[in-house]
């Protein structure tokens, strides 16, 4: 068995013989772009000049942001009303 070596700006796709519905993609694979590796998804589109693949990266290690998780936000649990307001 022979290993691909990953270059940067290349790629590699695979047709995805297990597709089932319209909407699963039509490749597969990955990708490494300016030293990040992406998986790729590829799908077979028809249009009015003929047909196209379209294409979707998605970075293989994400980092979780504290947006997406919440972590590391600070919570204020105080009333934001002058005190003749509070009770």
């Amino acid at each position: 068995m022979t290993t691909h070596e990953q270059r940067d700006n290349s790629g590699i796709l695979f047709r995805n013989d297990k597709k089932t519905r319209d909407s699963d993609r039509d490749y597969s694979g990955s990708a490494m772009i300016a030293g990040v590796e992406y998986w790729i998804s590829g799908w077979i589109k028809t249009g009015r000049n003929g047909k196209f693949m379209t294409f979707a990266f998605k970075p293989k290690h994400e980092e979780k942001s504290a947006a997406k998780s919440g972590a590391g936000m600070p919570f204020d649990d105080s009333i934001p009303f002058a005190p003749e307001w509070r009770g």
